[in-house]
């Protein structure tokens, strides 16, 4: 199969992304399949008269590691402006989506993971991995995605939905303190504060505002932390036998075993998320069996209720004062960097990385 991996694009993620991308397009290829990394906003020189296909290869070895802060975005933009004019993509992306059998999208935040980017191979008859437009814009939005996943019985933190002319004073009195300020739309916790006391409210705004225009307030929840991962199984390799005294089935939905993460210092923050030995990382996690179907159903609802196809991970706050967990948020496109949750919980239940990422391209979204 001809597959070409789509990373890095204009999001303050793009590190994690080709960093993951790096790692997808390896395993395919040492399964065999022909494979191409492509920034989705830098975009690939394709010589003159050339088949793109011709750029595909299965003797490929990509690498790139995550840096400790995020990209200067800005100074991409400028580099890339006269060439993309205004696109997110870059020369010669489209037609390599075409050329490809399947696209792997291995990107993060931004227009990888709102629809955005799923529209518009829709629109092109592109076939791709993961969710579909709808799914990714219901996960992408933290606001709507609550909203949804609470009125399906998913226990969430009370949340407020907040602006540039949303006063301080609202925030202090509706969701009180402490509390977490994040992008309403953002992911590996780029812009996020966890306020303590009324005068760090107004840095962790600025923080915020820096990458978007519309934020969530949220209640914060003490307790241990976890994250979930679910597969549609669906593609998963005959020769692959989950775990299932650690996995949950509804149909072709696998729940894979919870991870607890457990930072060294401070919160579950971009850089403790990337790099190496600042987090502890446990999976499968320590629960008890009834902790473990509870979390994993939680996962598998929030799954189905946001419309999601192929892979999502939903993580969650176990509550250490109502005993439950509280679920933040759905993940349509988990990262899948050397210390990324996903790929942890997959192998914790006997599937390899080579195997997830071959059971994410069979699959259906």
């Amino acid at each position: 199969m001809n597959i070409l991996v789509l990373a890095g694009g204009l999001s303050p993620e793009r590190d994690v992304s080709l960093s993951s991308g790096s790692l997808i397009a390896n395993a395919l290829a040492s399964r065999g399949d022909a494979v191409l990394l492509a920034d989705l906003y830098t975009g690939c020189d394709i010589p003159e008269g050339a088949d793109p296909l011709s750029l595909f290869s299965s003797d490929v070895r990509y690498k790139a590691a995550v840096p400790e802060s995020a990209p200067d975005l800005e100074a991409l933009r400028a580099e890339y402006e006269s060439v993309n004019r205004g696109s997110l993509f870059g020369r010669n992306i489209l037609k390599l989506c075409h050329a490809a059998d399947r696209v792997f999208i291995a990107l993060h935040g931004a227009c990888g993971e709102n629809g955005q980017l799923q529209a518009a191979l829709d629109m092109h008859g592109i076939s791709y991995t993961g969710s579909g437009y709808l799914g990714a814009a219901l996960a992408m939005d933290k606001d709507i995605a609550k909203r949804i996943a609470a009125a399906d019985g998913i226990p969430t933190a009370l949340s407020l939905k907040i602006t540039r002319d949303t006063e301080p004073e609202t925030i202090l009195s509706e969701v009180g303190l402490p509390c977490v300020i994040k992008p309403c739309a953002g992911g590996s916790s780029v812009g996020v504060s966890i306020v303590r006391c009324e005068q760090e409210l107004s840095a962790a705004l600025d923080t915020a505002f820096a990458y978007e225009d519309s934020l969530l307030a949220e209640r914060f929840v003490a307790g241990r932390e976890f994250s979930l991962g679910v597969l549609d199984c669906k593609g998963l390799p005959r020769d692959v036998t989950p775990d299932m005294s650690l996995c949950t089935r509804e149909g072709d939905l696998l729940a894979l075993p919870a991870i607890e993460i457990i930072p060294r210092c401070g919160f579950y923050d971009y850089r403790n998320k990337y790099q190496s030995g600042l987090t502890e990382e446990i999976t499968p996690a320590d629960l008890t069996p009834e902790q473990s179907r509870r979390i994993q159903r939680l996962a598998l609802t929030a799954h189905r209720s946001l419309r999601l196809g192929g892979y999502s991970r939903s993580d969650f706050i176990l509550d250490e004062v109502t005993g439950d967990f509280v679920w933040l948020e759905a993940n349509t496109l988990p990262g899948m960097t050397p210390t990324s949750l996903l790929p942890q919980e997959a192998a914790a239940a006997g599937i390899s990385y080579g195997s997830l990422c071959e059971t994410i391209v069979s699959g259906e979204r």
